[in-house]
């Protein structure tokens, strides 16, 4: 798969107008390739991610522990809910608006890709991947493998699934917005819990828990 660009970046970057601006409400997941009918296109609800974390979101935090690593922290949400709990917790996210909204709010982010060397490799005892990130870079098994080698010997994955148990799909997509704007090509993925269940252990990981909150499925994965 062609790797691209990262998500929403390029073209007219919607995620980083979402995240800088605060106006977009929604943003809108895309294969360029067969333009998604409404029915199969995945929508991101950019106004519950600038939002304080909601009763689904917490169920993550429920059975963690620090350090955490929540890849993808958009707006920061998830580390602001982690700190307040007690739970040392750093995000990190591609777009200088994510991360500058964050650290207004208080969160500790820094401007990366989880597959740039990160500060604690191998220490970080939960690595989250919340709002659809489990798809960054188009390869699923290839970020479960870069999230393992960061965390501890007793290090946990935490992840939210597409809520289809059977989804397994890897596509090149865009990002549009409500205004007409689209990003570049990136590459992503979408997978459900059967999937999750078939790939873990191929990985040196074992699904400890999985549960569903409001519609959105969960689950932790740790490593044998």
């Amino acid at each position: 798969m062609n790797a691209g660009r990262p998500f929403g970046t390029g073209g007219a970057e919607p995620y980083e107008y979402a995240m800088a601006t605060g106006e977009v409400q929604v943003l809108y997941l895309e294969d360029p390739s067969t333009r998604r009918t409404d029915d199969h296109r995945t929508v991101f609800d950019v106004s519950r991610w600038h939002a304080d974390a909601d009763p689904a979101d917490l169920s993550l935090l429920d059975a963690v522990r620090g350090p955490l690593l929540d890849v993808g922290c958009g707006p920061g949400r998830m580390v602001v809910a982690a700190l307040a709990r007690g739970i040392d917790a750093l995000g990190i996210d591609i777009s200088p608006a994510a991360v500058a909204r964050a650290r207004a709010s208080g969160a500790a982010v820094l401007k990366r890709s989880v597959f740039d060397v990160l500060p604690r490799e191998g220490q970080w005892q939960t690595a989250l991947l919340v709002d659809g990130n489990i798809g960054i870079g188009g390869n699923v098994g290839a970020l479960l493998h870069r999230c393992s080698e960061l965390l501890s010997p007793t290090g946990e994955i935490v992840a939210e699934l597409h809520a289809d148990v059977r989804r397994d799909e890897r596509f090149v997509a865009h990002l549009t917005d409500d205004r007409g704007a689209e990003s570049a090509a990136f590459p992503w993925a979408e997978i459900g819990l059967g999937p999750i269940r078939r790939l873990a252990p191929r990985l040196g990981l074992r699904l400890v828990q999985d549960w569903r909150v409001d519609g959105r499925v969960f689950c932790r994965l740790a490593k044998r």
